[in-house]
């Protein structure tokens, strides 16, 4: 058994759309809404009138009648626009984008592998330095305790 369809209704102040549904969710998903209307009380339960008799007509279909604009003429409403992909100017701009962070990426590698290079150098010159000085100073120790013996 097909479920019952209900009538649900919102108004921008121009037009009153409406759409003969099973549930909230389906209208608010024929009406292109991502906002809960019902939550913030612009959109209704409808239980008669010529919108009511016009949408059970129609079933999943949203219909329109003007209130400030067509005043009265009630007709199906247009599908709710879905958003366009994007144009080549933002594919482009994507495209560039992408390429100029692989470069930054790939010069970042760089500069660090640099970077722990000249960082190894530092560390064997500092080890030649230990070395070196500890030498020194144990020979220059030495030649102290020749002289105090």
């Amino acid at each position: 058994m097909a479920k019952r369809l209900k009538v649900f209704t919102w108004s921008d102040g121009f037009h009153a759309f409406t759409v003969a549904v099973g549930s909230r969710p389906k209208a608010l998903a024929a009406w292109g809404s991502k906002q809960d209307l019902f939550a913030t009380g612009l959109a209704s339960e409808l239980s008669g009138g010529p919108d009511y008799e016009a949408a059970l007509a129609a079933p999943g279909e949203v219909i329109e009648r003007g209130l400030a604009i067509d005043v009265g003429k009630i007709g199906k409403a247009a599908k709710p626009k879905t958003p366009a992909g994007p144009t080549k100017a933002q594919i482009r701009k994507r495209e560039t984008l992408e390429a100029d962070r692989e470069r930054l990426d790939a010069d970042h590698k760089a500069r660090l592998s640099a970077l722990d290079r000249r960082r190894a150098a530092l560390e064997q010159e500092q080890a030649r330095m230990e070395r070196t000085y500890e030498a020194r100073r144990e020979r220059l120790t030495q030649a102290l305790k020749a002289l105090k013996a």
